[in-house]
Parts: C-alpha cells; sequence; structure tokens
C-alpha cells in the first residue's frame, strides 16, 4: 500500500494539519486502520494522533483517496473529535479498557 500525501493544510487553531491524500493498493480496499497506522508511519506521528475521516474507493479502482486530521497531541485529538469518529479510529479504546480491568 502506497500513500501519497496530495494536500496538507495547517490549521493553529484546533492544533491540528488537514491532510488529503492517495492510497495506491493492490488488494481489496484497505481498512481505517490499516490507513491510519501507514499514514501516521508516514507523518512520523502517533497512530492516537490521526484521525481518518473519509476514504473513498471507486468501484474496480485500486486508487483509494482520503481526508484525515492529524493533531500535535491524542489528548487534543480526544477534546475536539466526536465520540463516534474516535470509537471508528480505536482512539482512547486501550486506555478505556486498562481502566475497566482495574
Amino acid at each position: 500500500m502506497d500513500i501519497d500525501i496530495i494536500e496538507e493544510e495547517a490549521n493553529p487553531m484546533l492544533h491540528r494539519t488537514d491532510v488529503r491524500f492517495r492510497i495506491v493498493h493492490e488488494e481489496a480496499s484497505p481498512s481505517r486502520l490499516s490507513v491510519r497506522d501507514s499514514l501516521a508511519a508516514k507523518l512520523n506521528k502517533d497512530a492516537d494522533e490521526v484521525v481518518v475521516h473519509k476514504l473513498d474507493t471507486k468501484f474496480g479502482m485500486r486508487k483509494t483517496v482520503g481526508y484525515a486530521k492529524v493533531y500535535d497531541s491524542p489528548g487534543e485529538a480526544a477534546e475536539i473529535e466526536q465520540d463516534y469518529m474516535l470509537d471508528r479510529n480505536k482512539i482512547g479504546a486501550d486506555a478505556e479498557e486498562e481502566a475497566e480491568e482495574a
């Protein structure tokens, strides 16, 4: 899976960068979590700082175009993003599991 950054736009008021990207893949459409991990690695960020909002794959194509928000810290992502988007990206799930075990 190859990720190319199409556009990066800084948003200092919300402590994030809005990123539009293109993915070329060989198999089926990639999962949101695999895209999040690959994008985080490409941008040298922690996976909990990347929130993938949109993935769009045209039928029969091996290209996916997406939109993600890359925050300065996981805390800012948890504070700003809506709960359903955090759940989709599995952000904060590890902290909740540890709290339940204790």
